[in-house]
């Protein structure tokens, strides 16, 4: 009994013995038969088994190469080369901290003193550059003028605020204003209410007109 053989000519088993008891054939699974041409004729309708698709090879990469640096070849980067630091110039000796002396501050100027020389030869001082002329008044909660006339004979004459007194830097000199109704006079001459005068040393103050209330000036 002849061997069974494959019929397609694309397998592998193609006209190759198989077993006897094989139905199809191992590798393609076509029947067999027990003769097979070696040029089988397949019919006009019969069209030729699907053909595998080709196997696809991968491109081989070449394998990287790494460039290498002749031992011979320098480096293209220079670092920039730095002057040498002369300390001589860097370091300043430490100079000692003299403190600035305070600017002169001139003391501030202060008018001379006034003084009324009373004929009887009590006497009556101006606190500070400016003040009142005048008799303390008997209510409460009125302040005295800062000369106080009273005590002295005739002081009837005086006014609560007889005159007022202050120290003139322009003149350079103290002024005296009338504000009484009895009158001021200097050196004998009626002072008008209301203007200033200047007061010398040596002058002679008179309040009122009967000669009573007379005072020396003195400006020191």
């Amino acid at each position: 009994m002849p061997a069974n053989r494959c019929p397609n000519p694309s397998c592998e088993y193609f006209n190759r013995a198989l077993p006897n008891n094989a139905k199809v054939c191992p590798w393609c699974s076509t029947p067999v038969g027990n003769v097979v041409s070696s040029t089988p004729q397949q019919p006009p309708s019969q069209q030729p088994p699907s053909q595998p698709p080709p196997i696809q090879q991968q491109p081989i990469q070449p394998p990287s190469v790494q460039y290498q640096r002749p031992p011979t070849e320098q480096p293209n980067y220079q670092p920039p080369q730095q002057p040498p630091v002369d300390y001589s110039t860097v370091y300043q000796p430490r100079v000692s901290y003299q403190p600035t002396p305070p600017a002169y501050v001139p003391p501030p100027q202060r008018a001379p003193a006034l003084k009324l020389i009373h004929t009887t030869g009590r006497e009556f001082h101006l606190v500070g550059e400016g003040g009142y002329i005048g008799r303390r008044s008997q209510s409460p909660g009125i302040a005295p003028p800062e000369i106080d006339l009273t005590g002295i004979p005739s002081e009837g004459i005086v006014s609560r605020r007889h005159a007022r007194v202050d120290w003139d830097w322009s003149q350079n000199a103290y002024m005296i204003v009338d504000m009484s109704t009895n009158g001021i006079y200097l050196n004998n001459n009626p002072l008008t209410p209301g203007m200033q005068y200047r007061l010398l040393n040596g002058d002679i103050l008179r309040f009122g007109q009967d000669n009573l209330v007379n005072f020396t000036v003195y400006v020191v």
